[in-house]
């Protein structure tokens, strides 16, 4: 054999017996957020980082606005391969995630970094059967959700008789406990029920008046912060697609992950601040309860606190565990 031939020969070898360049392991994301909300742009910022610090391994096609699923069927859609990942509420889903649905009660949330903080803390503290089905990427959550209105001012209890407000999960035994009707629909549906006289407001934050353009349909806020509420949203990723990442990649998505949830959180308070900007340039009036008056709200509301207990001991939980490491996280991430 030649030399030339022998030193081809000898390279083509080499060649064989290197890896084979793995090709990207390429996912969809479903979110129901319309594409302008910053929760949406966050996400979409998510997915390049994702491809960055993988160096390429894992890309991610951003689909937002419920156009791949809508936002109660984001979670199934993920387990059965409709999408590789995707966010949503725990709350469009009542009664199947026991265990973060408690993040939702009217507990007094008073910004989102902190309801952020006690999403994930729950999650790592009880890692909940509930979503033993995903890959739970990370959970966030918005600030205080309070009583926006139509037609008139709230300001005491006997002014919710008769009214219908939008609310989901928790925040609809919220509005129940309060006087008023309960109307069960996602944010995206909430606009045109509000501008058609189909509900007559409904219990959201701040951001929402300006992120879903609320503050246009809405006129009157009640500062009910005694009985604020949240709502928790989780990303999640298919279990098998999970899998097909490589496990650098995977350690990348992690941290990343950790990172994410913490901008989230910021963005909820400085969206609120946006939201309350664009609510007063629309003519909207804020209302705030009297310190008698929050008295009244929270002790309408405690039943809801025990109810929940009740409810997650008979479905073999320890509600007052859960109940209890979420004030205690609560407090001090508020430093109430």
């Amino acid at each position: 054999m030649t030399r030339p031939l022998a030193a081809l020969l000898a390279l083509a070898l080499t060649l064989a017996a290197l890896p084979a360049h793995a090709e990207a392991v390429r996912l969809t994301y479903s979110n129901f957020f319309p594409p302008t909300h910053i929760q949406s742009q966050l996400a979409e910022q998510w997915c390049a980082e994702v491809e960055k610090r993988t160096g390429g391994a894992v890309r991610v096609d951003y689909f937002p606005g419920g156009t791949l699923t809508k936002a109660p069927e984001i979670y199934d859609g993920v387990t059965e391969g409709l999408c590789d990942i995707g966010m949503s509420a725990p709350g469009y889903t009542r009664g199947r995630f026991p265990v973060l649905s408690a993040v939702d009660l009217p507990l007094g949330y008073a910004n989102g970094p902190a309801a952020t903080a006690v999403a994930n803390a729950v999650f790592e503290k009880f890692r909940p059967a509930e979503f033993d089905a995903v890959e739970v990427m990370y959970f966030h959550a918005h600030g205080p959700g309070l009583l926006h209105t139509v037609k008139k001012p709230v300001a005491t209890l006997e002014d919710l008789k008769g009214l219908k407000l939008r609310a989901t999960g928790n925040s609809a035994k919220v509005v129940q406990a309060l006087g008023a009707t309960p109307v069960a629909m996602s944010m995206p549906d909430a606009y045109q029920a509000m501008q058609k006289g189909v509900v007559d407001g409904g219990l959201h934050p701040v951001e929402t008046n300006k992120g879903w353009k609320m503050g246009e349909v809405v006129r009157f806020m009640t500062q009910s912060r005694a009985v604020a509420y949240t709502t928790a949203f989780y990303v999640v990723m298919n279990k098998a697609r999970w899998a097909a990442i490589p496990p650098e990649a995977q350690a990348a998505i992690r941290e990343l992950n950790v990172e994410w949830a913490a901008r989230h959180g910021q963005a909820w308070d400085a969206s609120d601040a946006e939201g309350m900007e664009f609510f007063l340039s629309k003519g909207g009036q804020v209302t705030a309860l009297g310190d008698g008056e929050a008295e009244r709200w929270r002790a309408a509301c405690a039943p809801i606190l025990d109810e929940y207990v009740r409810e997650a001991e008979a479905a073999g939980l320890d509600g007052k565990a859960i109940l209890e490491f979420i004030q205690a996280t609560l407090r001090q991430a508020q430093g109430d």
